[in-house]
C-alpha cells in the first residue's frame, strides 16, 4: 500500500494520479457489493433515480450507469444461486411469460425490419428484464429483506424520489443543458419556449409517472402505518407535486386520480372522510399556493392545459390527446388491413424506428402497441400481468403483516392507475423507474412465515 501511495505521489500530472486512484475507490465498492446481497440493489436504484445518462451518442439518450450496476447484480445473483427459492405463482409466471414473448418477437423484428432495428429491440427487451429480475431477486432470491430493512428501503426510496423531483423543479427553473439525448417536449409561452420538467429522465412522462407513484405512497401512508413521519411526508410530497405539475403530464394526473379513487374504495371502512377531505384540501391549497408563488406563469399554463382538456375534448379529442387518436387509427387501420400480423406481431419496439407498416408510429397505448408488435400473445400476457399484480396486491393489502399491508395497498392503488394510464403511454418502456415499482411489488408479494 505504501509503495502504491508513493507511485501515485511520483506520477506525473493530475490525470495520471487520478487514474491510479481509481482502483483504490473501486476495490472497496466491489468488495461491498460482493459481501452484501442488497448493496448492488441500493446502488442500482439510486443510480436510476438520481443520475442522468452518460453524454455518449448511443441509443436515444445515451448509456446509463445503472445498466452496469444491473449487470453486477446479475453476476451476484449467479454467485448466490443456492439462496434462491423460486415461487412459480401466477404473478411470477405471467411476468416471465411476458418477457419471453418480447424476446421471441425479436425474430419478427429481424425479419420485417432488419438486424439493426432488431438489435435495438433486443436491448429494450433486456432493459425490461431488469425490472423482472429485481422483483424475483427481492421476493425469491438473496435480496429478501426483513421487516426493518423493508421499511428502511421504503424510506430511502421515498427520499430518492423526492430528491429526483426537487432536481427536476430546479432544472425546469434554470433550464440546464441536458447532458445527453432527451425527448423534445416543450411549453410555448409568451415569455419563451421552455423544456418541460424532465429531471434526470429522458422524457417528462417518466418523471410524472414517478411523482404520481410516490404521491400515492404518501396518500396511503396517511391512512396506514407510516414508514416515514407525517412531516417528512409533506416535505417530500411538496417537490413531488410541483414536479408532477411542471412535467405537464396529464396522463400521470389521471393515474393519481384513479389511484386515489382505488384507495378510497380499498379503505372505505377505515377512512374518516371529513378528516381526509380537510387534510387533502389543506395540502392541496398549500401546494397550489407554493407552486403559484414560485412558478406563476407555468402554474397558470399547467392549469390551462388541464382545463382545456375537459373543455375541448368533445370538440377536438385528437388535439387534446396530442395526436394520439391519429396514431391509434394508423395502427388500427394496419391491423384491420393485415389481420394475420396480429397473430405474431412485427417485433417488440420496432414501430417507432421502422417504416414497415408504411410509416413510423408511436402508439402511445401499451395494449394496442403490444398487439401490433408482439401479437395476440403479447396483449393477453400484459393483461394477465395486470390482473396478477392487482390480485396479489389486493390480497397483500388485507394482510396482517404491516409491511405487506402497506406496500400491497400502495401498489394496488398505483397499478390501478397504471392500468388506465397504459391507454395513453407505453409504460413498460420506463425501464429506469419500473424497477422501483417492482421492488415495492416484491415486498408486497413476498410470503412471510
Amino acid at each position: 500500500m505504501g509503495a502504491y501511495a508513493a507511485a501515485i505521489a511520483l506520477a506525473p500530472g493530475l490525470p495520471t494520479k487520478a487514474l491510479l486512484c481509481v482502483p483504490l475507490i473501486l476495490i472497496p465498492i466491489v468488495w461491498r457489493l460482493l459481501r452484501t446481497p442488497t448493496a448492488w440493489l441500493a446502488l442500482f436504484l439510486g443510480c436510476a433515480l438520481l443520475t442522468p445518462p452518460l453524454p455518449i451518442a448511443l441509443g436515444d439518450s445515451g448509456p446509463h450507469a445503472a445498466i452496469a450496476v444491473a449487470g453486477a447484480g446479475l453476476f451476484i445473483g449467479l454467485l448466490r444461486l443456492g439462496e434462491w427459492r423460486f415461487q412459480p405463482d401466477a404473478l411470477a409466471l405471467s411476468l416471465i411469460a411476458l418477457w419471453s414473448i418480447f424476446a421471441c418477437s425479436i425474430a419478427m423484428a429481424a425479419f420485417y425490419s432488419g438486424i439493426a432495428i432488431a438489435a435495438g429491440s433486443l436491448a429494450r427487451v433486456l432493459l425490461f428484464g431488469i425490472s423482472i429480475y429485481v422483483f424475483l431477486y427481492v421476493r425469491d432470491g438473496p435480496g429478501r429483506l426483513t421487516m426493518r430493512a423493508s421499511l428502511k428501503g421504503i424510506r430511502w426510496l421515498f427520499w430518492g424520489g423526492a430528491l429526483s423531483a426537487l432536481y427536476a423543479c430546479v432544472d425546469f427553473y434554470f433550464q440546464f443543458s441536458p447532458p445527453a439525448g432527451y425527448e423534445q417536449q416543450f411549453v410555448w409561452l409568451e415569455s419563451g419556449v421552455y423544456r418541460r420538467a424532465q429531471g434526470f429522465f429522458y422524457e417528462a412522462s417518466t418523471l410524472g409517472n414517478l411523482c404520481a407513484f410516490f404521491l400515492e405512497m404518501a396518500a396511503v401512508a396517511l391512512l396506514l402505518r407510516r414508514p416515514v413521519s407525517r412531516l417528512a411526508l409533506f416535505l417530500g410530497a411538496a417537490p413531488l407535486a410541483a414536479a408532477l405539475v411542471l412535467s405537464f403530464s396529464r396522463a400521470s394526473l389521471v393515474n393519481l386520480a384513479v389511484a386515489l379513487l382505488a384507495l378510497g374504495w380499498l379503505r372505505r371502512d377505515r377512512i374518516r372522510w371529513r378528516r381526509m377531505v380537510a387534510g387533502v384540501a389543506v395540502f392541496g391549497m398549500g401546494a397550489g399556493i407554493t407552486l403559484w408563488g414560485a412558478f406563476p406563469v407555468f402554474a397558470r399554463a399547467a392549469w390551462l392545459r388541464v382545463s382545456a382538456a375537459f373543455e375541448y375534448f368533445s370538440e377536438s379529442p385528437n388535439a387534446v390527446l396530442s395526436g394520439r387518436i391519429d396514431a391509434w387509427r394508423t395502427l388500427g387501420g394496419y391491423l384491420i388491413a393485415n389481420p394475420w400480423r396480429a397473430m405474431l406481431g412485427v417485433g417488440y419496439k420496432t414501430l417507432p424506428y421502422s417504416d414497415f407498416i408504411g410509416t413510423k408510429a408511436v402508439g402511445d397505448n401499451t395494449y394496442l402497441t403490444l398487439l401490433a408488435e408482439t401479437g395476440i400473445a403479447g396483449l393477453l400476457a400484459v393483461v394477465a400481468v395486470n390482473v396478477a399484480i392487482l390480485t396479489c396486491t389486493y390480497r397483500a393489502a388485507r394482510s396482517s403483516d404491516s409491511v405487506r399491508s402497506f406496500t400491497g395497498a400502495w401498489m394496488f392503488c398505483f397499478w390501478a392507475g397504471q392500468s388506465v394510464q397504459m391507454l395513453s403511454a407505453d409504460l413498460l418502456t420506463y425501464w429506469r423507474v419500473l424497477p422501483v415499482y417492482f421492488f415495492v411489488l416484491a415486498l408486497a408479494a413476498r410470503n412471510r412465515a
